[in-house]
């Protein structure tokens, strides 16, 4: 499948994708200080799309439909560590940068924030004082299939860092998983241009759209393959496995290939090896063991926005999530504008944002989005190919 800008049209009065839309921070829960005609005025995030959590639980937001760094503290003040608001690649101060649709993110031990920004095709980097720069990737256009300098991204969607500074990149047009070492040198883990299941090593990998990346204490790199419906082990050296599901779309939990996802966006891991996965489209948060057994941990499984123990809570396309090292997971809840936080007993809480009702649908093929909706890869928006 093949989507690009041609196949996005945008319902009047509604959000504009290429370019930003209201709502601000610097409030407790998210409550905006900006002024707009829209909606979205009303809440300080706008389709939150990956979140990230350091050692003192600051949970950093990769706020895609405002084009913005949010930065929540324990407490749930939200504050803009980068971005304008406005769609641009501008490097700098981090007021003064600009970014177009963040998608992902992730902090190392000395507060620098990696961002996959993915309509930019670039990966950026924050410092602790808010300086961005640019870490790999160049503004282009990648699917010129002339084009196959490894340096170039096609909308990066996750990102992970390790502890010697290297980032791991989920390149979701790709299909590849790429590495970028602290100077800035691109070069791909694990599969090809070509879209597939294989699993083997390197190159001789396929993915489908992976679309999150996280690391183990032993720099093993898990994959959520979006349109796969899978979630993938890659080893140091390179060598890719399939952890759980069997491709199938569904909602099961199970051991290993017994079990079934609807479209893994994004996932975690805690330091005792276990996987946390947002399950989107079913709307629920998974847990994978050591031993590859899947269980749900929370979510009902219908689009809300309920707190409350494991399954009597709910969510509405879960994105992002994080672990921090107490065992509490944090959600960006992408349609709910809300970044969600789970204790390790499994209790759902709100730790900022509001909700905004948001709807997305098909018209005669093309994709029409209503506010609130983000456009990250909802109904395979990002099944894109050179």
């Amino acid at each position: 499948m093949s989507c690009d800008k041609s196949d996005v049209k945008i319902i009047p009065g509604k959000y504009n994708p290429n370019g930003s839309a209201p709502g601000s921070s610097n409030s407790k829960n998210g409550g905006a200080t900006g002024t707009g005609s829209d909606s979205t005025a009303a809440t300080g995030f706008f389709a939150p799309s990956d979140v990230a959590v350091d050692a003192a639980g600051n949970v950093y937001v990769a706020d895609y439909g405002n084009n913005r760094i949010q930065k929540v503290t324990p407490d749930g003040v939200v504050s803009t560590l980068a971005g304008t608001g406005n769609a641009g690649s501008v490097d700098g101060d981090g007021k003064r940068a600009s970014f177009n649709g963040p998608t992902g993110v992730a902090v190392d031990a000395g507060g620098n924030v990696y961002v996959a920004d993915f309509r930019n095709n670039l990966v950026r980097k924050i410092t602790s004082t808010g300086v961005v720069s640019t870490l790999a990737g160049t503004v282009t256009n990648p699917a010129d299939s002339t084009n196959t300098t490894p340096s170039v991204f096609f909308g990066p969607s996750g990102v992970a860092v390790d502890a010697s500074g290297n980032v791991y990149v989920a390149d979701s047009g790709d299909n590849q998983i790429k590495v970028v070492s602290p100077s800035g040198v691109v070069t791909s883990l694990a599969g090809s241009l070509n879209a597939g299941s294989n699993d083997g090593k390197g190159a001789a990998a396929s993915f489908y759209n992976p679309t999150g990346v996280a690391l183990d204490a032993s720099n093993n790199v898990y994959v959520a393959d979006f349109l796969n419906n899978l979630i993938r082990k890659i080893t140091p050296a390179g060598v890719v496995t399939t952890v759980a599901g069997n491709g199938s779309i569904g909602n099961k939990d199970g051991l290993d290939t017994a079990a079934r996802f609807y479209f893994p966006n994004s996932l975690t891991v805690d330091a005792a090896g276990n996987i946390y996965v947002t399950d989107d489209i079913n709307n629920l948060i998974r847990e994978v063991s050591p031993q590859g057994q899947v269980t749900t941990i929370a979510g009902s499984g219908l689009a809300g926005s309920t707190n409350g123990q494991g399954i009597n809570a709910s969510f509405n396309d879960p994105d992002g999530i994080a672990v921090d090292a107490a065992g509490n997971l944090y959600v960006a809840d992408a349609n709910n504008n809300q970044v969600r936080k789970i204790s390790p007993t499994g209790f759902v809480t709100t730790l900022a944002g509001s909700v905004q009702s948001v709807s997305i649908r098909r018209i005669n093929g093309p994709l029409y989005y209503h506010s609130g909706i983000g456009l990250k890869h909802k109904l395979q928006l990002k099944a894109i190919s050179r």
